[in-house]
């Protein structure tokens, strides 16, 4: 019970401003963005196929960096924590109602899209793209972010034996659908 009003106290005091919060420097806000801000978009338009909400989603994930900044001495477990929050960031642009009720490619055909790769890559994008999204993420955090398996943990909050049979899994179905075998739905 003093548990429990101590900490309604804490959450009022933070909502009123009485809490100092630490603040992310500029020169730091602007070495995440040099750092990170590439594979971060990179993710983006991977996990949501659209440029502009990429883009919309990068920004609102460097917002919330923002807000939560705390400084972090491994570069690993930062880049962890910085994915985290935009691979977040992608699932709820996707859970949102306006994204499930919006279809901008029907409604706006003469808006630019994200473009699929041109070196003959296509088709494994598509079926990566046709993945369910738990195999999408690692295979979009392991290949295209270059994360270990221990980081995918940390980024999505999975123990590492999970992250690794999903991974497997991942990789067994986009071998069958590439070579043309039976169309697995995972």
């Amino acid at each position: 019970m003093r548990g429990e009003s101590l900490s309604r106290r804490a959450a009022a005091e933070e909502r009123e401003g009485m809490v100092e919060q630490p603040v992310c420097e500029s020169a730091e806000m602007e070495r995440l963005v040099d750092v990170y801000g590439t594979g971060m978009l990179r993710m983006c338009c991977m996990y949501l196929g659209d440029a502009h909400l990429a883009q919309d989603a990068v920004q609102d994930a460097f917002i919330k960096i923002y807000r939560a900044w705390r400084p972090i001495d491994n570069p690993a477990a930062e880049k962890a924590w910085v994915m985290r929050i935009t691979v977040n960031v992608c699932k709820d642009y996707l859970r949102s109602a306006w994204k499930r009720k919006v279809n901008l490619v029907e409604q706006y055909p003469e808006l630019p899209g994200f473009e699929e790769p041109k070196d003959g890559q296509g088709r494994l994008f598509q079926e990566i793209m046709a993945l369910k999204p738990k195999y999408k993420e690692v295979i979009l955090l392991h290949y295209y972010q270059q994360l270990k398996v221990g980081e995918i943990a940390a980024v999505l909050g999975a123990p590492q034996s999970t992250v690794s049979i999903r991974l497997r899994r991942a990789r067994e179905t986009l071998k069958k659908r590439l070579e043309g075998g039976p169309n697995e739905d995972l």
